[in-house]
């Protein structure tokens, strides 16, 4: 299958590791190069920031309008700290600049175009994880990725999940099937939840959901898009719909 344009949300903890968000950018910017993909928006997570707002709600309830639009703020601010360390990369705020390019690397702020746009949900339950899906279908494509310091969603005999639906994904939280781990003797995380919305959004449009490794000392981002190595050679995770089934 063909990719020419993707949204590729960038966790916290990649963005706040000088050698993670090191590898991501440049597997990133290898695939444009090599234009194996077009077209590629960035959409920054909150990280620490949005963390530190979680809770600040927490000890002084500030209102779930108040603590949504701080934690997408964070997003913005995020993504200005990325622009400074990589100036080559343009910002956006409307995603119709993405779309009227033939050519594009770029970070989305989405501040203002949530601002705008406002029919997500103002509670915890969602993340730059939903609004990266949210993003990706207004956009009109058929899929989003998730980059993450992790390697996908494990299962409770430590074994990667490749694929998964979102009524397993829940139905396997629910009953503590999920590894529980948070680290590894290499001080790696293994696998943690997504934000509950996701799920919702992923029912809504029929839309995957990847996550990927984007941390150092492998290729997570590059192997997926390497036609010429096997699908069971690649490590991932695929969130679907029912429907896929």
């Amino acid at each position: 299958m063909q990719y020419k344009e993707a949204v590729f949300k960038i966790g916290g903890k990649i963005l706040e590791n000088a050698n993670n968000i090191k590898s991501t950018i440049s597997q990133l910017t290898q695939l444009y190069e090599e234009k194996i993909l077009h077209k590629i928006i960035i959409l920054p997570g909150g990280g620490s920031f949005a963390n530190f707002v979680r809770s600040l709600d927490k000890d002084l309830h500030i209102g779930d309008d108040l603590a949504h639009w701080i934690a997408i703020y964070s997003m913005n601010y995020n993504g200005i700290i990325l622009k400074r360390k990589y100036p080559d990369l343009e910002t956006i705020e409307e995603l119709k600049t993405f779309q009227d390019a033939k050519q594009m690397f770029c970070i989305f702020l989405p501040y203002s175009f949530l601002r705008e746009d406002d029919t997500l949900p103002h509670n915890w339950d969602v993340t730059s994880d939903s609004i990266a899906l949210y993003v990706a279908n207004k956009l009109k494509l058929n899929r989003c990725f998730l980059i993450k310091n992790i390697d996908g969603i494990f299962n409770i005999e430590k074994e990667l999940i490749k694929s998964i639906s979102t009524f397993k994904y829940s139905e396997l939280k629910g009953s503590n099937q999920l590894d529980k781990i948070i680290e590894d003797n290499n001080n790696i995380k293994k696998s943690k939840p997504i934000d509950s919305h996701l799920l919702k959004l992923i029912e809504k449009y029929k839309m995957p959901c990847y996550i990927l490794n984007g941390r150092p000392n492998n290729q997570r981002i590059i192997e997926f898009f390497n036609t010429d190595i096997p699908d069971e050679k690649k490590i991932y995770t695929k969130i679907i719909s029912q429907i896929e089934l």
